[in-house]
């Protein structure tokens, strides 16, 4: 049997007193992973896989609402003149950063098969829904049409610099058409992407309280799980079926809130591993959180090794929104992956 979950969200103050208002009696899950499955918790205050400061020698090194402002980037240097009003995000992530900071774009890339704007930020800004209404679809992620972005007129184009073909070039087409900031990207980066990101829109102090916010909910969290509660996450797309490591978006999220991994998805310095069918055990733990590209979670839960897993025969395989946790790195989608991870590891 699988769990599934409804759309609610709890952005970064309203989670926090919820974590912390959970009790010393709240539901604390005794089942264990499977034997051959160790586990890591990353409590305490060691070095974590998501960086929680703007890049080294990046940013303006200017005050919030200064203008113009020259922000050293991840392909240069560029010059904002103004305060920021038609923003293009290329990629995922960007959207959710800019919403988070009461910007609603005016043009974003995507992944194929993914909604412009995907359900979990209409859910979570609907006082932007007129303006989202209103988004227009830039193409791919990776290969954006440069045509409809000048379409767009906009006045700041943010992109990433992972997932590019041609990086170089890219930036050189969309730097012809307005100021271009270039942010890291793998979803690993997104607390500092998301401060430089910031940066260039004047908003760095607003976008460090959310993170502040943020660290307490982990941290409140941190407070109440317990090493048996091992937590695995789990994407299907396309042909490729993966778990993801600490060096993830979700896995850097359980690092923050000390919430244990199995062996097999402790690794570091990569996003995921493929796996086979044959290799669905790598995915098994106390809790399983999965999501498939398009919502068909059938291609996932039809594999034979599916209810051999002790998440699932303990109805613990949680079928989650795959944007928010697998694709979207941003701040708005992190208080959703973990106000996902509190409401079922502590209630």
């Amino acid at each position: 049997m699988r769990i599934r979950l409804a759309h609610t969200f709890l952005l970064a103050g309203g989670l926090a007193l919820a974590l912390s208002g959970v009790t010393a009696c709240g539901k604390d899950d005794s089942s264990s992973s499977p034997s051959s499955t160790a586990s890591t918790s990353a409590k305490g205050d060691a070095v974590r896989a998501a960086p929680r400061t703007i890049a080294a020698g990046k940013g303006s090194g200017k005050a919030d609402g200064q203008f113009p402002r020259t922000v050293k980037h991840f392909k240069g240097e560029t010059t904002v003149s103004a305060q920021p009003q038609r923003v293009v995000a290329v990629s995922t992530g960007q959207s959710d950063a800019l919403l988070t900071l009461g910007i609603a774009p005016v043009g974003v890339g995507s992944p194929d098969g993914t909604e412009t704007v995907p359900q979990y930020l209409k859910d979570a800004f609907p006082d932007k829904a007129s303006e989202l209404q209103k988004t227009v679809s830039i193409g791919s992620r990776t290969e954006p049409s440069v045509e409809e972005i000048a379409k767009l007129k906009p006045d700041l184009i943010l992109v990433n610099k992972a997932g590019k073909g041609d990086s170089a070039a890219l930036y050189k087409s969309l730097s012809a058409i307005a100021p271009t900031v270039v942010t890291e990207g793998t979803g690993v980066n997104w607390k500092s992407d998301f401060l430089l990101l910031a940066d260039a829109l004047g908003k760095r102090d607003a976008a460090q309280q959310r993170l502040d916010a943020f660290h307490a909910s982990a941290k409140a969290l941190a407070r109440k799980v317990t090493p048996k509660q091992t937590v695995s996450f789990l994407n299907q797309s396309g042909q490729r079926t993966r778990v993801y490591g600490v060096s993830s978006f979700a896995g850097s999220i359980a690092e923050d809130a000390g919430v244990a991994r199995p062996a097999a998805q402790s690794f570091k310095g990569k996003t995921s591993r493929d796996i086979s069918s044959e290799e669905l055990d790598k995915a098994d733990a106390a809790w399983i959180f999965y999501g498939v590209k398009g919502g068909k979670n059938s291609k996932l839960e039809s594999l034979p090794l599916w209810k051999t897993l002790t998440a699932v025969k303990n109805e613990h395989a949680v079928a989650v929104d795959n944007d928010p946790f697998y694709l979207n790195a941003g701040p708005t989608a992190a208080n959703h992956v973990l106000s996902t991870l509190s409401k079922r590891l502590v209630g």
